[in-house]
């Protein structure tokens, strides 16, 4: 099954993740297959790919991950919605994301820069009104602004770390919806 799902890599990638300033990457395309054939065509695929992949389904929603012993930090993740049209097609809403800790950790890393930010602009509006030296409250702003855009090129270079596996997921998907 790994060789077709190679075979189809390079036949069918549409994805541009490469292109795309977003760190988590979506799409939207129509499947002329029911959503319910969608759903069962990925529970049969889910028992045949077990070795090399894991397929959750809750409701409209499948989760295709890697397994553990083909996943790394920043393996992604791909996350589909189903929803039925009226003419027996499907609309297939697809996020491509990073693992949930990992991006959990960056946005808490994110808030955490925010706050301080914040915390020393004040300072430096409150030692401006009392005409006190400001340097120190300016220098740290400046920093909190360098790791803002440390932990978005750190982001970016994770990102272009897991597009081949990016393509492996969309490879996947794309078994399962046509």
């Amino acid at each position: 099954m790994q060789v077709k799902i190679l075979y189809i890599s390079k036949k069918l990638s549409q994805m541009e993740p490469e292109k795309s300033i977003a760190l988590r990457p979506r799409f939207e395309e129509t499947s002329s297959k029911s959503s319910t054939a969608i759903l069962e065509k990925a529970k049969l695929l889910k028992k045949e790919l077990i070795a090399d992949y894991q397929i959750k389904i809750i409701d409209d929603h499948i989760y295709f991950y890697f397994s553990k012993h083909k996943r790394t930090y920043y393996s992604p993740f791909l996350q589909i919605e189903l929803e039925a049209n009226e003419d027996q097609t499907t609309t297939v809403k697809g996020l491509f994301g990073p693992e949930q800790l990992l991006w959990t950790f960056f946005m808490f890393l994110h808030f955490i820069i925010a706050g301080v930010f914040l915390v020393f602009a004040m300072m430096a509006y409150t030692h401006w009104s009392l005409n006190q030296p400001m340097g120190f409250d300016f220098t740290m702003m400046g920093l909190m602004v360098i790791f803002w855009f440390a932990l978005y090129f750190i982001a970016r270079e994770n990102r272009k770390k897991c597009i081949p596996q990016m393509h492996d997921l969309e490879d996947l998907m794309r078994l399962v919806i046509h």
